[in-house]
């Protein structure tokens, strides 16, 4: 297994220990999930530049990728109805994560297809204001104007994950075609 594939597989290794520190509650336990979690951050941007670096782009890496984003957002945004759910309402995190379903099962029907779709700029644009706003949320910042701002990056992220959604489609749309 290569570099980039490696880190993307320590990424995956990272989520559960991600989930314990945020549902813990322990002395440090935010710092400990937001230093798991901006470590995972660190490797889904250096598997990503060694790949295309070195050219070990691999299949495994084009499916376990944006996977491994998928799981780890989607693991932060549960772990926020629970310990923050009042700058995460449950409806964003069902149309998020709703999202991220709906690509896989395209990715999963054009890899039946022989077609590897990448990720789009918007794509990328949403997985990092995700990110960042997961960040936000775990450090859980008391004061007011840290409070405007998770709400702004909470529909920041809700915007971009529609409009990343319906790019995909429109762009991929002749993958759909001929489905029996």
């Amino acid at each position: 297994m290569n570099l980039p594939n490696s880190l993307t597989v320590l990424r995956v290794i990272m989520i559960p220990l991600f989930v314990i520190a945020m549902l813990m509650n322990f002395e440090y336990s935010d710092y400990v999930a937001g230093g798991i979690f901006i470590a995972a951050c660190i490797t889904d941007f250096f598997d990503g530049y060694l790949a295309r670096k070195y050219n070990q782009i691999t299949t495994f890496g084009k499916f376990m990728d944006p996977l491994a984003d998928k799981l780890l957002v989607c693991a932060a945004l549960i772990c926020f109805l629970v310990d923050c759910p009042d700058e995460m309402p449950a409806w964003v995190v069902i149309v998020i994560i709703s999202r991220e379903f709906i690509i896989s099962g395209f990715r999963l029907v054009a890899a039946e297809k022989g077609v590897t779709i990448s990720a789009s700029w918007w794509g990328k644009v949403k997985t990092f204001v995700q990110m960042l706003m997961s960040l936000l949320l775990i450090f859980n910042f008391s004061h007011p104007v840290f409070r405007t701002i998770d709400m702004v990056f909470v529909y920041l992220a809700l915007a971009l994950t529609v409009i990343s959604l319906v790019d995909y489609i429109f762009k991929n749309r002749g993958v759909m075609k001929d489905i029996h």
